[in-house]
């Protein structure tokens, strides 16, 4: 057995992705900084992350990128990791230049996972990106030098021109990064106590906030989540509300609990706005409402999020988060796969506000272009060149499947519409298929009632199911006329009972008040209206008897 295809250890190990870790200069820790990580060697059963390229079930999201276990605790869809060979058009560096902060690394490690041809360049841009920002996570720091000691160990692509400062851990660097944040966290939590301890509301909003960004910068997403929530209780302005909305924003996204993105993004939509940059704000929160869609499998909801993105994101704006880029292939994708034709024209092609997101990305506006034309061999060709692209994307891989399946049976009903029969011969040649899985295809859709049609398998031909419009429309008279006379009989039963006074009243005497009127049932019942309530049913009940015999009698002459 191939050991690349062996689990990486440090992927199943939470403590990577913990601050704990990270900001922990005791005895232990030092004592695994002494270990073979910081030489060229590495343990033989440490695996390398190629080992995704196994078909397996593993939690959504795949690597350990920015909280590592507690980032993907969160998610409870499991898909199936598939590695891609090499990308058709992805330019790694053009890619990754769009992004900034956790998720530049975020997007790097998880190609580095899935993608061998790209995985030491990723390895490589990824380690580059933590020494160059004096990151404080150097767990995260030393489980990429592994990685790419693997990688290059077991002879992966690229290999040969790594060098050794790459391949090995700066020990140095790597203690006063963790002696720095063991200090920043001392002394953040020292003036937080004393800030609680004067009871200085702005200064404790404020501790708490350096005390988040920290936690976030040193990679512990739980505690900076739980710092920035804690704010909530003293915010006094709707600055600080959006403020506070969009920190959890930021680091839900990361541990990947959606939900929780859902909740405060309505919370920060219903405060008024009062920051100079509202409309950057209001783009923000729908591209995080949109990721959010998009991870729940609410396409269309996703679809109308993205769109209704103004140009503010244009100059990847909110790069910590999504790119620019990224809103053109995420809006566009969802929109094809839910939208109606109508739809497609109103909300996508016509929307000049999202058309300089598409100009990003000229293929996905040929793609609308071609499904909206109905040049289906165009659109067809178009996703599987892009389809290798965008399983190496960190929000899209999951939803891929389903949003070309989407695609592809939305644009086999409307080949199918305006015919009333179909050579399947010639539709599968359009659709580059062949016709018994194109039959396939066709059968699922009539029994889910998307097309109205039957299948001539001798002769390879769709007929398009004919009804008689004169018989429907004489069914739906007949029933129309039914539904007017049972109506109308209600109507007249009910008159003839309050004239013949089968309206049920209390006794004057025992109302209670002005309501009782119009609501008899409401009054007290005492002793004499209880006997008086006796009396009257008595004689409702003559008068029953006599309208009913009345009643039939008039049935029997008409």
């Amino acid at each position: 057995m191939d050991p690349r295809l062996s689990p990486d250890p440090t992927s199943l190990d939470p403590t990577p992705g913990h601050t704990s870790s990270t900001m922990d200069t005791s005895a232990d820790n030092h004592a695994s900084m002494d270990s073979d990580m910081f030489t060229d060697s590495q343990p033989a059963s440490v695996g390398t992350p190629s080992s995704l390229s196994n078909v397996t079930l593993t939690a959504d999201g795949g690597s350990n990128a920015g909280g590592g276990a507690e980032g993907n605790s969160k998610r409870k869809r499991f898909v199936k990791v598939v590695e891609v060979d090499a990308p058709n058009n992805l330019d790694l560096d053009a890619y990754i230049a769009t992004y900034k902060g956790h998720t530049k690394v975020n997007r790097l490690e998880f190609i580095a996972d899935r993608c061998p041809s790209l995985q030491v360049d990723a390895l490589k841009l990824a380690i580059t990106e933590l020494r160059n920002t004096n990151t404080m996570h150097v767990s995260r720091y030393i489980n990429l030098v592994r990685k790419l000691n693997e990688a290059v160990k077991f002879g992966a692509p690229g290999g040969a021109s790594v060098s050794t400062d790459l391949l090995t851990v700066d020990k140095t660097w790597a203690d006063n990064q963790l002696l720095k944040a063991k200090q920043q966290t001392d002394l953040l939590e020292g003036e937080l106590k004393n800030y609680k301890r004067n009871s200085i509301k702005e200064s404790i909003r404020m501790g708490n906030i350096e005390l988040g960004n920290h936690y976030y910068a040193c990679g512990d997403l739980t505690s900076a989540h739980r710092s920035y929530s804690r704010t909530r209780d003293y915010c006094t302005t709707s600055k600080h509300i959006i403020e506070l909305c969009m920190n959890v924003i930021k680091a839900s996204i990361e541990l990947g609990n959606f939900p929780h993105v859902l909740t405060y993004v309505v919370k920060a939509e219903s405060t008024p706005e009062v920051a100079q940059d509202k409309e950057l704000t209001k783009a923000k929160l729908k591209a995080a409402s949109g990721l959010a869609n998009l991870d729940l499998s609410k396409y269309p909801a996703a679809a109308r999020d993205f769109l209704s993105i103004g140009e503010e994101l244009v100059g990847n704006q909110y790069g910590d988060v999504i790119s620019a880029n990224d809103i053109a292939v995420y809006g566009g994708l969802c929109a094809l796969a839910s939208f109606t034709r109508t739809e497609l024209k109103r909300l996508v092609i016509d929307n000049v506000g999202f058309r300089q997101y598409l100009e990003l990305e000229p293929h996905i506006r040929d793609l609308i272009q071609g499904f909206y034309n109905s040049n289906y061999a165009l659109c067809l060709d178009i996703m599987d060149k892009w389809k290798n692209d965008y399983l190496l994307d960190l929000h899209l891989h999951s939803h891929i499947e389903a949003l070309y399946t989407n695609v592809r049976k939305k644009a086999l009903v409307q080949f199918t519409s305006p015919f009333l029969t179909v050579d399947l011969t010639k539709m599968a040649k359009s659709f580059s298929t062949t016709v018994p899985a194109l039959e396939k295809e066709l059968v699922s859709l009539i029994i889910g009632g998307q097309i109205e049609a039957r299948i001539d398998s001798q002769q390879k031909i769709l007929w398009a199911k004919q009804t008689n419009k004169r018989s429907a429309i004489f069914d739906r008279s007949t029933a129309m006329g039914q539904d007017y006379e049972r109506e109308a009989k209600a109507l007249v039963l009910r008159m003839q009972m309050m004239n013949n006074g089968l309206v049920v009243k209390g006794p004057p005497g025992e109302r209670g008040g002005p309501n009782d009127s119009e609501n008899p049932f409401d009054a007290p019942l005492h002793p004499r209206g209880v006997r008086d309530g006796r009396e009257m049913f008595a004689g409702t009940r003559a008068n029953v008897s006599n309208f009913l015999s009345s009643f039939s009698r008039d049935r029997h002459h008409r």
